[in-house]
C-alpha cells in the first residue's frame, strides 16, 4: 500500500513538473511572476484528467477582447484609423470635403475638429467607409489596408503589434484543448479578414459589433451589402449577450484590458467550477503605452477596481512580460 502512495506521489509530482516544462517551452515572453503561475495551475488543473476540476474539453472555452489584449490600441483603435486612412483615400472623389465637416478634420488628422463633430460626425464617416458595398469588397479593403498600414506614433505595422505573449497564450491554451474567442467593440467585419492570419482564431469564432446586411441580387449574383444600422455594440454588457448568441456557453477563462472588458470578466467568473479572469494592465510606457484610469482609450478604472476586489489576475506588462511585440520580421 506505501509503495502504491509513493508511486501516486510521484506520478502527480511528474506531472506538475512536466506541465511547468510545458509551459515554459510554451510561454517564453512571460516572466515567471503571478500571472504566469495563475494561468499555468489554471490550466493544469482543468486539464487534469480524474481532478476534481477536471473540465472536458468541449467546455474549456477561453473569450479575449482584441484591442489593448490581444494587440496596441493607442493612439486610436485600429479600425478607428482604418476609417480615417479610408477617409483620406476616398477625398479625391469627393473634393467638397476639403471644406466640409467632418471630413476636413478627419483628412487633416485634426483630433479636436473630430471630436467638436461628435457622434453625428464619427456616424458620417463610417457610413462614408463601411456602408454600401458587399461584404466581399469590404474584406478585400480591409485585408489590404492591415496588410501595409501603420502605427502613426511607431511606425510599426498594426499586425506587428500583437503582443508576444498574448499570442502565445492563446497557442498555449489550443495546445491544451480550449478553443479561443476574440469578443471585441471592433466590427466583426473588419476583424474577420485578417483574425486568423495574426492571432490564430477563425473567422466564426471572432465576435464583435454588427452593423446591418442586406441580401441582394445584383443580376444572378446573390450578394450581401453592408448598411448603415448598427445591430449590436459588443461592448460592456453586449460582450456577455454576444457571448450567448454566438457560442451558446459561458466562458471559463477570459481576458480582457478596460473597463469595456468588466462585464465579459464577470460573467465568466461567475459561473460554476474553476474559471479565471484576467486583465492587462498597461504600465509599460518605455516599451509601449502606459495608461489606465485617465485614458480616453482603454480606460482600465472600474474593471481595475473589481479585479482588485475579486483577486483576478492583473497582468504588469512591464514587470511581468519579457518582450511586447514579436521578433522583428
Amino acid at each position: 500500500m506505501r509503495r502504491a502512495i509513493e508511486g501516486v506521489v510521484l506520478g502527480v509530482v511528474l506531472a506538475c513538473a512536466w506541465a511547468q516544462a510545458c509551459a515554459a517551452d510554451a510561454l517564453p515572453s512571460w516572466r515567471d511572476g503571478p500571472s504566469r503561475q495563475a494561468i499555468v495551475a489554471f490550466v493544469q488543473k482543468v486539464t487534469t484528467e480524474g481532478g476534481a476540476d477536471f473540465v472536458a474539453p468541449p467546455d474549456r472555452i477561453a473569450t479575449f477582447d482584441m484591442d489593448g489584449t490581444l494587440w496596441a490600441e493607442q493612439p486610436d483603435y485600429g479600425q478607428a484609423m482604418f476609417m480615417l486612412d479610408r477617409i483620406r483615400a476616398l477625398a479625391p472623389q469627393h473634393p467638397d470635403w476639403a471644406t466640409t465637416e467632418p471630413y476636413k478634420s478627419a483628412i487633416a488628422g485634426d483630433a479636436k475638429g473630430l471630436a467638436a463633430a461628435g457622434e453625428a460626425g464619427l456616424a458620417k464617416l463610417l457610413i462614408e467607409t463601411h456602408t454600401g458595398m458587399t461584404t466581399e469588397d469590404f474584406d478585400r479593403t480591409v485585408s489590404e489596408w492591415i496588410s501595409t498600414a501603420r502605427n502613426p506614433k511607431t511606425g510599426k505595422r498594426y499586425v506587428d503589434m500583437t503582443y508576444q505573449p498574448m499570442i502565445e497564450l492563446m497557442d498555449y491554451l489550443r495546445a491544451n484543448g480550449f478553443r479561443t474567442y476574440i469578443v471585441s467593440g471592433s466590427g466583426q467585419e473588419f476583424m474577420r479578414p485578417w483574425a486568423q492570419a495574426t492571432f490564430g482564431v477563425p473567422p466564426e469564432q471572432v465576435i464583435g459589433s454588427l452593423g446591418e446586411l442586406k441580401y441582394e441580387l445584383r443580376g444572378d449574383t446573390p450578394v450581401l451589402v453592408k448598411g448603415p444600422k448598427l445591430v449590436h455594440i459588443d461592448d460592456g454588457p453586449g460582450k456577455p449577450a454576444s457571448i450567448a448568441y454566438f457560442i451558446g456557453k459561458r466562458p471559463i477563462f477570459a481576458f480582457g484590458n478596460s473597463d469595456g472588458d468588466l462585464q465579459m470578466l464577470q460573467w465568466t467568473a461567475a459561473g460554476d467550477g474553476p474559471r479565471f479572469a484576467g486583465l492587462v494592465h498597461h504600465t509599460d510606457g518605455k516599451r509601449e503605452f502606459a495608461y489606465d484610469r485617465a485614458s480616453h482609450i482603454g480606460k482600465l478604472d472600474k474593471a481595475l477596481d473589481e479585479a482588485t476586489r475579486r483577486q483576478w489576475t492583473v497582468v504588469d506588462m512591464a514587470k511581468e512580460w519579457n518582450t511586447i511585440y514579436p521578433p522583428a520580421k
